[in-house]
C-alpha cells in the first residue's frame, strides 16, 4: 500500500527552493530559511514568483515528487514531469476509452452519481447535527432533489445530457450552501459560485480548496500511471488536467466543500484573512493562506473506512485509491468503475 507522504507548501512569494545533497532549501534574500529531507515529501506546491532550480526540478522528477508552481492565490501554472510511470498498454486504453463517447460516458456517469450521493450526505448530516439550527426542510428539499437526478445520471447515454444533469445538481447543492454556514454570516454568506475570480471570502476558500484538491488528483493519477491531462468527461484543453477534474467531482462535496464548511464554522477565518484587489478579487492573506493549508494536510490524515475497499486509510489516500480502481477497471480488472460513496 502506498504510504501517505507529506507535501511541503512554500507560500512565502519571494521564497526560491533549490537542491543541496538529498533536501531543498527555501531560501529569501538569499538567505536560508528552511530545508527539509525530499524522501519525506511526496509532493511540493510553490505559491513563489522566483520559482526553483534546474537541479531540484531534475531531481524531484527523477525521485517521482510532484513540483508544482502555482500563483499566490492558488491558481495553477506548472509542474515538473519526469520519465511516464506505469504501463503503456494502459495509458493506451485510456486514450481509448476517451476517443469512444459511450465507453466515456459510462465512467462519466458513475463519477457524477458519487458526486450527487456525496453532497445529498453532506446536507443530509447537516441536518443529523444542526437540527435546531438550521431550515431543515429546506435542506431536506434540496436532498430530495439531489436523489431524485440518480436515476436519470445512472441511465443517461448522452454526454451533453448528463454534463446538463451533473449542473442541476450543483445547483442544489449551492442553492444551500448558505444554510450550511452557521458562524459569522455578516462575513461568509455564500449567494451562489463565482470563480476567476473569486468575489466573496466563501468562494476564495473554496477555490482554493478545490486547487488543492485538483493537485491531489493529478498527483494520484500519474502515480498509477494515467494521463492527467486526457479525461472522459471534461474534454481536452490545453494545460486543462481533465482526468484530475474528473475524478476530483465526486470528492468535490465530501472533501473540499466539507473542509471549508469546517473551517468557517469552527472560526478559523474572520474579515481579516481576506483582501480585496482593485479587480474586485476576494484573496486569502499570506497568513489565512498558511492557516488552511497547515488545516488541509492534518485533514488528510485523519482515518476513514473505505466503502469499496472496507479498509481503513487516511482521507489523504482517497485520491490515490479512486486512481488505482480507475486503472484496474481501464485493464478489464473491473467491471465498473466503483466511485467512491462517503458514508
Amino acid at each position: 500500500m502506498k504510504k501517505l507522504l507529506n507535501t511541503l507548501f512554500v507560500t512565502s512569494e519571494d521564497a526560491y527552493l533549490s537542491l543541496d545533497g538529498e533536501n531543498v532549501v527555501v531560501s529569501r534574500n538569499k538567505q536560508e530559511a528552511a530545508r527539509f529531507p525530499l524522501h519525506t515529501l511526496s509532493g511540493i506546491i510553490c505559491f513563489s514568483y522566483p520559482g526553483a532550480s534546474p537541479a531540484l526540478m531534475g531531481h524531484c522528477a527523477k525521485q517521482n515528487i510532484l513540483l508544482s508552481f502555482c500563483s499566490p492565490q492558488g491558481r495553477f501554472l506548472a509542474r515538473t514531469v519526469g520519465e511516464t510511470s506505469g504501463n503503456v498498454l494502459l495509458r493506451r486504453m485510456q486514450y481509448r476509452v476517451a476517443d469512444d463517447p459511450p465507453q466515456s460516458v459510462r465512467i462519466a456517469r458513475l463519477m457524477i452519481m458519487g458526486k450527487l450521493y456525496n453532497g445529498r450526505q453532506c446536507v443530509e448530516r447537516v441536518c443529523r447535527d444542526h437540527a435546531l439550527r438550521v431550515d431543515v426542510p429546506k435542506l431536506k428539499n434540496a436532498s430530495a432533489r439531489m436523489k431524485e437526478l440518480l436515476p436519470a445520471v445512472c441511465a443517461e447515454t448522452d454526454m451533453e445530457a448528463l454534463r446538463g444533469l451533473e449542473g442541476v445538481g450543483a445547483n442544489a447543492h449551492f442553492d444551500v450552501f448558505d444554510e450550511m454556514i452557521l458562524n459569522r454570516k455578516e462575513v461568509f454568506s455564500f449567494q451562489t459560485r463565482n470563480r476567476r475570480p473569486p468575489l466573496d471570502p466563501v468562494n476564495a476558500l473554496l477555490s482554493f480548496s478545490y486547487s488543492l484538491l485538483s493537485n491531489d488528483c493529478a498527483a494520484a493519477l500519474e502515480a498509477v500511471g494515467l494521463d492527467a491531462f486526457v479525461g472522459f468527461m471534461h474534454t481536452d484543453r490545453p494545460g486543462r488536467r481533465s482526468l484530475a477534474a474528473d475524478l476530483m467531482e465526486e470528492l468535490r462535496p465530501c472533501y473540499a466543500d466539507r473542509f471549508v464548511l469546517s473551517c468557517i464554522n469552527n472560526r478559523m477565518f474572520d474579515k481579516n484573512d481576506f483582501q480585496t484587489s482593485d479587480s474586485g478579487a476576494v484573496l486569502l492573506t499570506d497568513t489565512a493562506r498558511k492557516t488552511f493549508l497547515k488545516n488541509w494536510q492534518e485533514r488528510k490524515k485523519d482515518t476513514i473506512t473505505h466503502p469499496y475497499l472496507g479498509e481503513k486509510l487516511q482521507w489523504g489516500m482517497v485520491p490515490y485509491i479512486q486512481a488505482l480502481l480507475l486503472a484496474r477497471y481501464l485493464r478489464g480488472d473491473l467491471d465498473e468503475y466503483p466511485p467512491f460513496l462517503w458514508k
